[in-house]
């Protein structure tokens, strides 16, 4: 099955850490929903009649859309794609977004998943981090949303914030725990280049990111997530049985999606495009017919290597035999000969045709990933 991502690109105020798309006002809301459901039927070719098993509403702050501008969206969706019966529909929200009454009439809709990016329970960290709401409204929202019957919950939660001391780090994932969510996503803090965060602790006004803290507190992540019976399936990414986010699994395992709005990328397994990263040009272009995209064909280098770096973040691993069945065997000869430094290391072990990562390997992902590539 195939995936759709929508990118809304609203937000109350920017986090100092975001390096993705987004505006800090909703001045064009409505013409930007005009143009994304413009679009929707523009691109309903895409996926060449595959059925739609995911959507999944990310941004920005996608919770600041009203629920009529969300179902507005979903139904285009459901008029244009062939949508599974049992699709999982994910909407991001933010904490100060998920009151009572915005929770009932989201039951009432398509949603049937919710992703609330809490980050933390501690205000410090969250003064840090620039978010908008507290960690009273982050407990509350969950709360709230259990209450209001949504049993399809994954917590967003940041390691590594200068703030974020050992055992608050414990405590964060305990409170998790104790609400009895089923999916944690949880992200190192990075420091990327143009964002807010870079430029203050360039100036000495907020203290730097120290990666031994980051392994410390990802080490700690890994150890009490399995200590309660959750499968770590991706590096960030952990679910008890029956609740992995079907829709991240699609990037992860090479699936088709299509991206809409501006920024989003969409894949069909030779080509990749990807829309303006600007609203005014987006809807410019919309309302002028044009292309808001751009577009690349593949090399066979360039699908190997992109198989290679998701599947070995996850828990299914890297085949060699897919690699030798779709990208030859001097691919699949190549991928092995290229592992076993790695197996000496006991950062990556082999079991039958495929290799995975171990916990230590898990701090070297991308090191690893990008050494096997061609």
């Amino acid at each position: 099955m195939a995936g759709i991502y929508l990118h809304i690109p609203f937000c109350k105020q920017k986090c100092h850490y975001c390096n993705f798309f987004s505006l800090a006002s909703v001045k064009h809301k409505s013409a930007f929903v005009d143009a994304i459901c413009d679009e929707i039927a523009m691109q309903d070719q895409y996926l060449e009649k595959e059925t739609v098993g995911t959507i999944y509403v990310g941004g920005g702050t996608p919770s600041m859309l009203s629920i009529s501008e969300l179902n507005r969206i979903i139904e285009k969706l459901y008029l244009h794609f062939n949508v599974s019966e049992k699709a999982e529909i994910t909407l991001e929200a933010n904490p100060d977004d998920l009151n009572a009454g915005y929770l009932k009439a989201l039951r009432e809709t398509e949603i049937n998943r919710l992703s609330i990016g809490g980050q933390s329970f501690y205000d410090d960290d969250l003064m840090y981090l620039n978010r908008a709401h507290t960690s009273d409204h982050a407990i509350t929202a969950i709360e709230q949303a259990l209450k209001t019957g949504f049993d399809n919950l994954t917590l967003d939660l940041i390691y590594g914030i200068p703030t974020l001391t050992d055992e608050k780090w414990r405590n964060n994932i305990q409170r998790f725990l104790n609400f009895g969510i089923n999916h944690l996503s949880a992200y190192a803090l990075t420091v990327e280049t143009k964002t807010a965060l870079s430029h203050l602790i360039g100036k000495g006004n907020l203290p730097p990111v120290d990666e031994l803290q980051s392994i410390r507190h990802f080490r700690i992540l890994m150890e009490m997530m399995e200590a309660n019976g959750f499968i770590h399936y991706e590096i960030s990414n952990f679910a008890k049985p029956g609740f992995y986010s079907r829709h991240n699994s699609i990037y992860w395992l090479g699936g088709h999606y299509l991206g809409l709005g501006p920024s989003a990328h969409s894949f069909n397994g030779v080509s990749r495009q990807w829309n303006v990263s600007n609203l005014s040009q987006y809807l410019m272009l919309k309302d002028d017919k044009k292309t808001v995209f751009e577009k690349e064909i593949l090399t066979v280098d360039q699908q190997y290597n992109e198989y290679v770096m998701t599947s070995l973040r996850t828990s299914w691993g890297c085949d060699l035999e897919h690699i030798h069945n779709v990208f030859g065997k001097e691919f699949a000869l190549y991928c092995e000969t290229g592992a076993k430094k790695f197996i000496r290391q006991d950062k990556l072990v082999r079991r039958e045709n495929r290799l995975f990562l171990t916990n230590i390997g898990k701090l070297f992902a991308d090191g690893i990933a990008s050494d096997l590539f061609r």
